[in-house]
C-alpha cells in the first residue's frame, strides 16, 4: 500500500479504507468513535469486548459484538469471508500483537508529546521483526510509517 497523498482532507483514510474487509477495535476505542458524532466506517465494525452488551441503535447494523480468545474470533470471521482487518485501540493492538496476529502496521505519528494514555506497544514474550516499506510526512505535524511483517 501506498503512502495516502497529503493532498487529501482526509489523509487517505478512504483509500486505505478500500484495502480492508472490516474494523476490529476494543469498547473504549467505540465508545471514543461514538463521540463524534457520525459514523466515520462504511465497512463491518466488531467490538471487541467482554462489558458491552448492546450496541446504540444508530450503530446497530453496522458493527457487531465479539468477545473471547483473539484467534478464534479472528477464524470464526475468516469463515463469514472477512479476511483483512483494520486493527485500532491501544489494548487491541497489543492483544493481537502477543498472538502474532499484525501482518502490516501503518503507524501514523503526531508531534505531540500527550505524556499519558495507553501506549501502542507492551511487553511481548519474544522479539516481532518488521521491515520498513515507506515513511512520509503528511503535513507539519504527521508522519506515517508502513510496516510489514517478516516471518522466517
Amino acid at each position: 500500500m501506498e503512502i495516502p497523498n497529503p493532498e487529501n482532507s482526509d489523509f487517505g483514510f478512504q483509500d486505505f479504507m478500500k484495502t480492508v474487509d472490516a474494523v476490529i477495535m476494543g469498547r473504549k476505542t467505540f465508545e471514543q468513535v461514538l463521540s463524534f458524532g457520525e459514523w466515520p466506517y462504511t465497512k463491518k465494525v466488531f467490538v471487541l469486548s467482554s462489558t458491552l452488551r448492546s450496541l446504540p441503535g444508530a450503530v446497530s447494523e453496522k458493527a457487531e459484538i465479539v468477545s473471547g480468545d483473539i484467534t478464534e474470533i479472528i477464524s470464526n470471521l475468516n469463515t463469514r469471508g472477512f479476511r483483512n482487518f483494520y486493527v485500532d485501540g491501544g489494548k487491541t493492538i497489543q492483544s493481537f500483537l502477543k498472538e502474532d496476529l499484525i501482518d502490516e502496521m501503518i503507524i501514523t505519528r503526531a508531534a505531540v508529546l500527550l505524556g499519558s494514555g495507553i501506549p501502542l506497544f507492551d511487553s511481548l514474550t519474544e522479539s516481532l521483526e518488521f521491515e520498513v516499506i515507506k515513511t512520509g510526512k503528511l503535513n507539519d505535524h504527521l508522519a506515517m510509517s508502513h510496516y510489514r511483517r517478516i516471518r522466517r
